[in-house]
């Protein structure tokens, strides 16, 4: 198939303006591929990768834009070109009673002078000069752009912290500020519960479980998903922490993270013991003793958190369920998906576009299958040898940089998703597909109806060789998301998806179908035996 290469010298577009002009063009009749970004060193490589570059790039420098096309024909690739150019062309935008198109952070400001945040997207290199310069200005940042050095980020967040400043970020995905939402963000109704979190789709699955319940969010805090390394140091958390502590809105304070190192673990919680607030706390994989220990309530998933969360703030005491369906029922809707596999089908595979959601059901997996191997492992010996092939019980964070880089984020464009979803039912070992379906802002306007297709393909693919494929999933997302909740799970049902009201449900029922019920009462129990109860500063639990 023929490839082109265009050149725009001396043209940049941030990252996000770039994922959507890349997915719109993969829309077209014809094109196969296709990825717009700027030269930079590392772009280039991605797309030799992948067989996009030609020698018309070979010149090219951090400054240049390419837009690389793969087509079935010429006229294809003119079509894809064309359109392009009309995508890349600078909006107006309407500020005020003026129509201008500010192509600086300063002349920006000064359009907006109130302005007290500043959204980033822009590459790597020029993310820290533009951070300090709104930070230098006053302005709390919310910072989308990654390959920013990890000694960057940690200067920019201590000068944030200096002046009183929120650095979310880099690699910030997620934030709710005052009921706006920033980078991928679900609509959800405004309330007294707080979030800080070093995960996007982890603020994500929490704030919309959280409003399912009735209740709301004040504010959501993203911090990056470095910033509880042991070499950040948990700077931005700990901030995060005490800006909802003194937050008027803030009743109820939830905290989203991976196991952390055992230091930063201990200055976190120090952060929390300080505040007055109730707090529950969700180290994905970690112990809850020393959580116990200052007064805040422990929780085992993502799930667990916001239902805590929601019973702290309503004052009432509740019993947490591992599944919203009775065991009865759970039982039976396993049953008449592992009686129809055969007997090679034993593997799950997991196709995740959210990094916390793919943890989350990893150590659920782990506990009631086994060793689950990914490109984001729990352990080193469990990484995948080739991300493109499973191996085993598989999970794969299709968001990390090895299938991002050059290309849209999965939440954005689900197509190497699909790819990857027909690769799996063409393996005869795989029993169940696993997937995560994220709504929002900045989320594909229909992920159900493009995924559903593909699954149903998929289906047929196995049924044409006497197999049954089972796909379990879950939505992160609720009833006033433009592409709207009940809407997208009709279409997974509609495609023979069992959808699951959260990640760590949906987890659970893929280890039953895949062990054939095998797992027993181990699929009712907590995971580290946790009781359904807990403390809190004010009793309730």
């Amino acid at each position: 198939m023929p490839v082109r290469n265009t050149i725009k010298r001396i043209f940049y577009r941030d990252s996000a303006a770039l994922m959507y002009v890349s997915n719109r063009i993969e829309t077209l009749d014809g094109v196969t591929l296709a990825s717009i970004v700027m030269a930079t060193d590392a772009n280039k490589d991605v797309l030799r990768g992948i067989g996009l570059l030609t020698e018309d790039a070979k010149d090219t420098g951090p400054n240049d834009l390419i837009i690389a096309v793969k087509a079935e024909s010429a006229d294809a690739l003119d079509e894809a070109i064309a359109m392009a150019d009309r995508l890349l062309k600078p909006a107006a935008a309407a500020i005020g009673e003026a129509e201008v198109a500010p192509r600086s952070f300063d002349s920006a400001l000064g359009l907006m002078p109130d302005a007290n945040f500043v959204l980033i997207s822009v590459p790597g290199a020029f993310a820290k000069l533009e951070a300090l310069r709104a930070l230098r200005n006053g302005l709390n940042v919310f910072l989308f752009s990654d390959g920013v050095l990890i000694q960057d980020e940690l200067e920019l967040k201590q000068i944030a912290r200096e002046k009183g400043l929120l650095m979310m970020g880099p690699e910030c995905g997620t934030a709710i500020i005052n009921n706006v939402g920033l980078g991928f963000a679900n609509v959800v109704r405004e309330g007294s519960i707080g979030i800080v979190g070093a995960a996007g789709t982890g603020i994500q699955q929490v704030a919309v479980l959280i409003h399912r319940e009735g209740l709301g969010i004040s504010q959501a805090i993203g911090t990056g998903g470095r910033d509880l390394s042991r070499h950040i140091g948990g700077v931005m958390t700990v901030e995060g922490i005490r800006a909802l502590a003194q937050d008027q809105k803030t009743e109820v304070i939830v905290l989203i993270s991976k196991t952390l190192h055992p230091e930063v673990e201990k200055k976190v919680l120090e952060a929390v013991k300080e505040v007055r607030k109730p707090i529950v706390v969700n180290f994905l994989g970690g112990s809850s003793c020393a959580i116990q220990e200052v007064g805040a309530v422990p929780a085992t998933t993502l799930e667990e958190a916001a239902i805590r969360a929601v019973s702290l703030a309503k004052g009432q005491t509740r019993k947490v369920r591992l599944f919203t369906k009775d065991s009865a029922e759970i039982i039976s809707i396993g049953e008449a998906e592992y009686a129809r596999l055969s007997a090679k089908q034993r593997y799950v595979r997991g196709l995740f576009s959210g990094g916390s959601l793919c943890h989350e059901a990893m150590l659920i997996l782990a506990k009631l299958i086994g060793d689950v191997y990914s490109n984001v492992p729990l352990e080193p010996l469990l990484r995948l040898k080739d991300t493109a092939i499973s191996q085993g019980h598989t999970c794969v964070d299709m968001g990390e940089a090895e299938f991002t880089v050059g290309r849209p984020h999965p939440i954005i464009d689900p197509s190497l998703r699909e790819r990857r979803l027909l690769q799996e039912a063409e393996d005869h070992e795989t029993a169940v597909v696993l997937l995560d379906l994220v709504l929002g802002y900045g989320a594909h306007p229909d992920p159900a109806g493009v995924l559903g297709m593909c699954i149903e393909k998929a289906k047929d693919l196995a049924d044409r060789e006497g197999r049954h494929l089972s796909v379990v999933a879950s939505i992160v997302g609720t009833d006033r998301d433009p592409q709207d909740l009940k809407r997208q799970e009709e279409k997974l049902l509609e495609a023979g998806v069992i959808v699951m009201p959260s990640n760590s449900q949906a987890a659970r029922m893929t280890a039953l179908i895949a062990t054939r019920g095998r797992i027993g009462n181990m699929l009712f129990t907590y995971p580290n035996k946790l009781s359904s109860g807990g403390n809190s500063r004010d009793g309730v639990l």
